[in-house]
């Protein structure tokens, strides 16, 4: 048998409860920085987590090391999206065995980050993002497809991806 997938469900229901009571809780500011380390390497730094490295492809003149900025954001996606489904199945009591996510996103590079082929108009990011969701549990289909509707519907970044959001820069010299 394969194990369960678990999380506290008691804790789950305070968390969601005291969202409903107090639903300005829920609104924070998260916060990363990222510090370039050599050539198109970044270390991002997260809370007091260990740094994530952040690179890029040698097609896109980097050394293969790590994820690059738009395979992270497909992780981000993915990683959000398989927290949201064991929340919704466990809020439901449907113990789950297996959540597997697989992202694939189709994106237009030619720009290379300002550099390239820039003409007035022209859609920079992903155009369209796949995902396609593996379930295992002790539960009907009708249900597994319900859990995954609900927390694709009330992912953040599945909305961060689907909603126009602001990005404001400020340059700092020095």
């Amino acid at each position: 048998m394969t194990d369960a997938l678990v999380i506290d469900a008691e804790g789950l229901d305070k968390l969601s409860c005291n969202a409903r009571a107090n639903p300005e809780t829920g609104k924070k500011t998260l916060k990363a920085k990222t510090v370039c380390e050599t050539g198109f390497r970044n270390m991002t730094y997260v809370r007091d987590l260990a740094p994530m490295l952040v690179g890029e492809p040698p097609a896109l003149l980097g050394d293969d090391s790590a994820p690059n900025p738009s395979e992270t954001a497909l992780a981000a996606l993915g990683s959000c999206v398989s927290v949201g489904l064991l929340a919704n199945a466990t809020h439901r009591g449907v113990t789950l065995t297996k959540i597997e996510v697989e992202m694939e996103g189709d994106i237009d590079i030619s720009a290379v980050w300002g550099v390239g082929d820039t003409p007035e108009g022209k859609r920079l990011g992903f155009s369209a993002v796949r995902c396609r969701v593996t379930l295992a549990g002790d539960a009907d289909d009708a249900t597994l497809q319900e859990i995954h509707d609900n927390a694709i519907a009330w992912s953040p970044v599945v909305n961060t991806f689907r909603n126009p959001v602001s990005v404001d820069s400020t340059l700092f010299t020095g």
